[in-house]
């Protein structure tokens, strides 16, 4: 019998590995100029022109009310689809993709990280150590999605 495995882009924020399911990832980018909108919701950094389309960008610290910390070489933007809108999340870096196993996930604590886990889908365990995997969807509330994608 076939392992059921799922595959995830693995990035970090301070000093914690995160992952997002690969199927919501269209493509991982460099740092670029943001125009900020005003009255966006305060985690909104504004939108980009990536390729034609204008995409929002969120920064993903402030999202999840952790300390900010200085843009870097290694800074991105994930570009991802969440419910038909690609958003754009600041992360301070994108390492690599990951297979994990489905028995390798676990249901997420009420707390991991500092976060909140109705952010989460659940905690995965490789190699010793463990990936938070955030659940895109629950990241960004559906009145905030249609506010995104009026930007």
């Amino acid at each position: 019998m076939a392992e059921n495995i799922r595959q995830f882009v693995e990035f970090k924020l301070g000093e914690e590995e995160y992952g997002v399911d690969i199927l919501q990832v269209k493509t991982i980018e460099r740092m670029m100029p943001i125009t900020r909108v005003p009255k966006a919701p305060s985690f909104v950094e504004g939108v980009i022109n990536l390729r034609g389309e204008v995409v929002p960008i969120i920064d993903l610290k402030k999202r999840f009310d952790l300390p900010a910390t200085d843009v870097t070489d290694n800074t991105r933007i994930l570009i991802v689809t969440v419910e038909d809108l690609t958003v754009g999340m600041i992360v301070d870096s994108a390492t690599e993709v990951i297979q994990l196993p489905q028995d390798a996930i676990e249901p997420a604590p009420t707390i991991v990280g500092g976060i909140d886990s109705s952010f989460l889908e659940g905690v995965g365990k490789l190699n010793g150590k463990l990936l938070i995997l955030l659940n895109l969807a629950k990241v960004l509330k559906p009145q905030e999605i249609s506010e995104l994608s009026q930007m």
